[in-house]
């Protein structure tokens, strides 16, 4: 995928007496390598600020819901700290999937408690050295 902004990839479910049956029918798979879940302690905590500067990840919403903010970073060593923020709120209620292109760091709050977010990458755990990491205030959560 060669997206250069953060797209939702838009999933759908289908209802009967039976249940709910949710899929997302619009994603390609074909370039993750890994999957794992990400689970806050609490709704207090909030994950951020931490990114890629070439692996691009996927989120989805397995339970709950989760507010995801996005910054492309301008510079790894010292970034601006006014860049842009996307903002994108995936809820378990739909199977959305948030593409992160590579050169972005999240922010990852949940927002109702014990949700859970699955997250997919295109690399295999240690095939390359690309984590950042910034503090939590460094872009000022807005």
């Amino acid at each position: 995928m060669a997206t250069l902004k953060p797209t939702i990839i838009s999933g759908g479910d289908h209802r009967d007496e039976r249940g709910t049956l949710s899929f997302n029918n619009n994603f390609d798979a074909s370039e993750v390598k890994r999957i794992y879940s990400i689970s806050n302690a609490s709704k207090a905590n909030i994950r951020a600020w931490q990114g890629h500067k070439v692996e691009q990840r996927w989120f989805t919403a397995v339970v709950g819901i989760f507010e995801i903010k996005l910054v492309k970073i301008d510079d790894w060593e010292q970034p601006s700290k006014d860049l842009e923020q996307h903002q994108f709120t995936l809820t378990s209620e739909s199977m959305d999937i948030l593409h992160i292109p590579a050169g972005y760091v999240s922010s990852i709050r949940d927002v109702v408690g014990n949700s859970k977010l699955l997250v997919m990458a295109d690399y295999e755990m240690g095939e390359l050295k690309d984590e950042f990491r910034f503090d939590t205030a460094y872009f000022n959560q807005k």
